[in-house]
Parts: C-alpha cells; sequence; structure tokens
C-alpha cells in the first residue's frame, strides 16, 4: 500500500499545483497555444498576472511538470507540459473510466468549443 500511497501524494501535489486559478489559467493558455508555447511577456499580456507573481507561478507549474521551459536568447518560452498533463489525466482515466466504471469513457473524451473567454493561438 505504501507505494499507492506515494502515488496519490505525487498526483496530489500536481493537482494542488493545477488548483490555483492563475495556475489554471496558464495552462489553459499554454495548451490553446500548443505547440509553440508563449514567451514569459505574451502569458503576462493575456493573464494581466503581474511579473513577479506570474514568475512563481510558473516555477511552481514547472517543478511539478505541467510545463516546461526553454531559454530563447533573452526569453522564456513556456510549453504546455503534454506528457505530464497526460500523466496526470491517465491517473484519474484509469480509475474512474477503465477499472470500475463509474463514468463511460466517451462521456469524458468529447470535442468541445472553447470557452468564449480563452483566446485561441495558432503558431
Amino acid at each position: 500500500m505504501e507505494e499507492a500511497d506515494t502515488a496519490v501524494r505525487h498526483y496530489a501535489a500536481r493537482f494542488a499545483a493545477l488548483g490555483a486559478e492563475p495556475r489554471l489559467r496558464i495552462v489553459r493558455l499554454l495548451l490553446a497555444a500548443h505547440p509553440g508555447g508563449l514567451v514569459v511577456g505574451e502569458i503576462q499580456n493575456e493573464t494581466g498576472i503581474p511579473p513577479s507573481t506570474l514568475s512563481h507561478h510558473l516555477e511552481k507549474l514547472k517543478n511539478h511538470g505541467l510545463v516546461t521551459v526553454e531559454r530563447e536568447t533573452t526569453y522564456l518560452r513556456y510549453r504546455a507540459d503534454t506528457d505530464g498533463l497526460r500523466d496526470l489525466l491517465t491517473f484519474l482515466f484509469a480509475e474512474c473510466c477503465t477499472i470500475n466504471k463509474a463514468i463511460e469513457p466517451s462521456s469524458v473524451v468529447q470535442l468541445q468549443q472553447p470557452d468564449a473567454g480563452l483566446k485561441r493561438r495558432t503558431k
């Protein structure tokens, strides 16, 4: 049971990182900008989060494997870590939709229109 407890603690920390409204907004924004991602200034312009606070949120997301960062000359480009997000979703999906069938998988995986407030980027 110790291995299962360790996994739950790991995923709980990742969900907690997503649990703050600004960080969830950042991840959604980066997913909308996938695969190109955004530089910090673009994220700040889109979210209106002050630079020092934005830096804190991005660092937390990076530390929990939810975003990646790459230096481009003087800029930092952030991207949604799709592998990390897939892992997080798989953790939930495995229990709810495959092991005990609490939720029908087809009801979870649907194409939906993006929120009107979320700007879509194509880069």
